[in-house]
């Protein structure tokens, strides 16, 4: 981990207001912003973007308490009081990540229950044996892309744990080509800050649920779509930008870090790599901060009274790592918050810590001797409150002789090197960056070029 420019000065010191949670100093040492915010009790003031002021929760049993109390922490962000209030510029980096979306996230009760039975219907309807394989196909297609360069280098987070999700993703939701390479723009735009990325996703969604309606499919957007919830337009869409969201970025940081983790001199040889997974779940929660909450009433805590409808966040980051429970960690080894607790905990946490597992080995069954070029502490992470990403991965490897020989999809089972797991495919992960990978492409996106690879064209 890089250490901050000015370590004599400490987050959130009462001459330089709040605690940061964006910029380089937060993302060049997250840890020691949440060491001081562990300093000032369970949940201290932090400002979440330039203007944006929330309650962050640090402690681990403040953080579950909320997280199971829906009733007194409600999740509408049209309680925001100063977003009614008009004190959140409306160019805000917070606003498309804490903004209402008419979707199971931002919604309570009846209409939260009505929401994620949906989603969940639909999840369950997954061929977990065709996720893997469509995992496995994606990993094999952007290996192909930088495993046979000259040099034998890389950078893991662009050329593969960043784009890996989205080729899933596109596939999961049954869009052709054009409409994938623009979900692709606009899911990627939305975590980078890029002006007008909202738009290009919605367009996108709008066109995929339209062609839908002439075309169903055996794919997640006609699940959603034929549930007996019976879902508008409207409601198919923003949850499909909720899957997207969280099943991307998130997806992307965990499937670096764990192999970051797995790749590093520290890591004790012939552990499998769902050890390296849960690891990072616990001590690098992809989705950091986040989980907006809004008091229905004034609440006291340590001393503090929270005012309703004042956003409280969730730190998921410092509650897993939160010291009180290193003495129970092993004994806890599911109880980490990466994947949420209570009624809005993420409903595909077994896909998601399988497709983590299934692309850290994928890797290491086709670049048996991938090496990082960097230690792991000196690593950068992104500057962005929400994911726990890194920046860059840089590795060496031996350059395949035959790229070729990636066009055959993985099987099921896969092979297995003497790196890779050996021991079932369990359940966890899932926060923020996603970016086209770096080497040239041909006409069309990366999900054409994709279908285009996986049709032998």
């Amino acid at each position: 981990m890089q250490q901050s420019n000015t370590p004599e000065i400490p987050p959130g010191c009462p001459a330089h207001g709040n605690t940061q949670l964006f910029g380089n100093d937060f993302g060049s040492d997250p840890e020691r912003h949440y060491d001081h915010l562990r300093s000032l009790g369970p949940s201290a003031p932090v400002d979440i973007a330039p203007g944006v002021e929330v309650e962050l929760v640090t402690g681990y049993d403040e953080a579950l308490y909320f997280l199971q109390n829906p009733a007194w922490f409600v999740r509408d962000a049209r309680r925001w009081n100063a977003l009614n209030e008009g004190r959140v510029p409306e160019d805000s980096p917070a606003l498309p990540m804490m903004g209402y979306r008419p979707n199971a996230l931002f919604s309570d009760g009846a209409a939260h229950a009505r929401l994620r039975r949906a989603v969940t219907d639909s999840l369950a309807t997954i061929d977990e044996m065709r996720f893997v394989r469509q995992t496995q196909q994606s990993a094999d297609y952007l290996i192909s892309r930088f495993g046979s360069t000259a040099r034998g280098q890389a950078d893991l987070m662009a050329d593969y744990a960043q784009p890996l999700p989205l080729l899933v993703f596109s596939d999961l939701f049954g869009c052709p080509p054009e409409i994938g390479d623009r979900v692709i723009v606009g899911i990627s735009g939305i975590f980078d800050g890029t002006a007008g990325a909202d738009e290009v996703l919605a367009g996108a969604l709008t066109e995929l649920i339209a062609l839908k309606h002439r075309q169903p499919g055996e794919d997640l957007t006609t699940q959603l779509m034929r549930h007996s919830a019976q879902l508008t337009d409207e409601e198919v869409l923003h949850q499909l930008v909720t899957l997207l969201s969280g099943g991307t970025a998130p997806l992307s940081a965990a499937i670096g870090t764990s192999a970051a983790l797995y790749l590093s001199e520290e890591w004790r040889s012939g552990l499998p790599v769902e050890d390296a997974v849960v690891q990072t779940l616990w001590d690098y929660a992809p989705i950091a901060n986040y989980a907006g909450h809004y008091p229905t009433h004034d609440v006291e805590l340590a001393g503090r009274t929270l005012r309703a409808g004042d956003p409280i966040l969730i730190s998921f980051a410092a509650a897993n790592t939160d010291p009180k429970l290193k003495r129970h960690r092993e004994q806890l080894s599911k109880a980490h918050l990466a994947f949420g607790a209570g009624p809005h905990a993420c409903p595909a946490k077994d896909p998601a810590f399988q497709m983590t597992v299934t692309a850290v080995e994928a890797l290491l069954n086709r670049l048996p001797d991938v090496e990082m070029r960097v230690p792991f502490d000196d690593l950068p992470w992104i500057p962005a409150p929400w994911s726990r990403c890194l920046v860059t991965l840089p590795v060496k490897f031996t350059p395949r002789s035959a790229p070729s020989d990636a066009a055959a999809p993985a099987g099921p089972a896969g092979d297995r090197t003497e790196r890779s797991s050996a021991q079932p495919q369990r359940a966890v992960a899932a926060a923020t960056r996603s970016a086209a990978p770096a080497a040239p492409q041909r006409k069309g996106g990366l999900f054409s070029n994709f279908v285009s690879w996986i049709k032998g064209e």
